[in-house]
């Protein structure tokens, strides 16, 4: 990773246009090639950003452009570098869930039936590009069914898997996928949004998992 600080404006080329007067901001390049701006006054987001796959070419006038596939650009300024570094991270062993979550997926994949008559687990942690699918089971007809499981059902866990089912529908050798959001409490706006792309949701009891209550999921 390539962090920069410097005193830039930036420019926006594409499908609409920005621009971003002359500022002090961050620059991250990153090893897939992305290119972000951030400033100080918000927490993750960046200002403007281009996704890989991008090219950056750094002019010799201090003019960085950065051009994707679409042929949209994003001109960076320079007008004084305060800072330049780079660092290599090596590959990161992604997010790591916690306790609950972990057990949680444990417990499913053991009983895996649990889901359905027939159903049998393919493997835990299926890896994607984009991250590991926490099961990947069959239904019983033999389809594909991706699941996520989280301890609080929100939004951006709807979301994940929605981008999970996106890129395993991709695969001839899985598709069709369908999905399954499994939680031990799921929010209203979480149960509307999953069942709207056409998700089952599945509410999941830790301790009837673990044997100690009735053992049956309330599939909803």
């Amino acid at each position: 990773m390539r962090l920069v600080i410097a005193r830039c404006s930036v420019d926006y080329a594409g499908r609409l246009t920005a621009h971003l007067p002359s500022a002090p901001r961050l620059i991250l390049v990153k090893a897939d090639g992305s290119v972000s701006i951030h400033a100080d006054d918000r927490a993750y987001k960046p200002l403007n950003w281009m996704s890989p796959p991008c090219t950056l070419k750094e002019g010799e006038d201090q003019v960085w452009t950065v051009v994707n596939k679409a042929g949209e650009k994003l001109i960076i300024t320079m007008e004084e570098v305060l800072h330049d570094s780079s660092h290599e991270l090596g590959v990161d062993p992604g997010l790591i869930k916690d306790g609950v979550e972990a057990h949680l997926q444990e417990l499913l994949a053991d009983r895996i039936e649990t889901l359905g008559d027939g159903y049998t687990l393919i493997r835990r942690e299926y890896p994607t590009a984009i991250g590991p699918v926490d099961i990947l089971c069959r239904d019983a007809d033999g389809g594909t069914v991706a699941v996520e499981i989280k301890r609080r059902g929100e939004i951006d866990g709807v979301e994940q898997l929605t981008r999970y089912l996106e890129l395993l529908n991709r695969d001839p050798h899985l598709a069709p996928v369908k999905g399954v959001f499994a939680a031990q409490e799921i929010k209203p706006q979480a149960r509307v949004l999953a069942t709207d792309r056409g998700m089952s949701c599945v509410v999941l009891d830790y301790d009837a998992l673990r044997g100690i209550e009735d053992d049956k999921l309330r599939l909803f």
